[in-house]
């Protein structure tokens, strides 16, 4: 039996015992009279958020499934500074392009250094455009995106502008906590990765090869 109940900005649309976390507005393709799916004039768009651990990782596994299909893709990484092993492996993929433009950890607004921050999330979403709007890439990820704009290092519209103009053969994949209700809206799927419990929690520090 199938049935809804709400969960914050999401709805829980329930079979049985799973639970599958969409957006407040789902976008549903109904079927067409010859019993197929009619093809879309809009690009994909795909959001992990939520405060779980493995929204980067979901992202990755879609950039590696790209490739695995002869595809393109380009990976833009917004506020993380520090490599790790996943994005070491996509750097060293010949057809993924990765750009970092994180600086990491991020101070107070009111300092000198936050507008650093700024003018690197800003180069990176320009990064961002020029992919998009190129129709190199059937992926595009923009990981950490939705955390830059909870950040105020991004306006919301001017990413959802990036993304409208994308072409229907491609697929914009983004992450981050706290994705906002203009991209949730925009986006045809969004997963909410929900943390039950962590290791940091119980004193297990980041280990090599499961946190980075």
């Amino acid at each position: 039996m199938k049935s809804f109940e709400k969960h914050g900005r999401y709805e829980s649309l329930n079979y049985g015992d799973d639970n599958c976390y969409l957006a407040s507005k789902m976008i549903l393709c109904s079927l067409g009279a010859d019993g197929e799916e009619p093809m879309s004039t809009k690009a994909r768009v795909l959001i992990f958020t939520g405060d779980g651990k493995g929204k980067t990782t979901a992202a990755v596994g879609m950039a590696v499934r790209a490739v695995g299909n002869g595809m393109k893709v380009k990976v833009i990484q917004f506020v993380k500074e520090a490599p790790t092993g996943e994005m070491e492996v996509l750097k060293n993929t010949l057809s993924v392009e990765f750009v970092r433009v994180g600086l990491g950890f991020l101070p107070e607004e009111s300092s000198q250094e936050f507008e650093k921050h700024i003018a690197a999330a800003k180069e990176g979403l320009s990064v961002a455009k020029k992919a998009i709007e190129s129709g190199k890439y059937e992926i595009v990820v923009l990981d950490e995106i939705c955390f830059a704009i909870s950040k105020n290092l991004l306006e919301e519209k001017a990413v959802i502008e990036c993304i409208k103009n994308a072409s229907a053969e491609s697929c914009i994949v983004l992450t981050g906590r706290n994705a906002p209700g203009g991209l949730i809206e925009l986006a045809d799927t969004v997963s909410e990765i929900k943390c039950i419990k962590h290791g940091y929690d119980h004193g297990i520090k980041a280990q090599k090869g499961v946190e980075f």
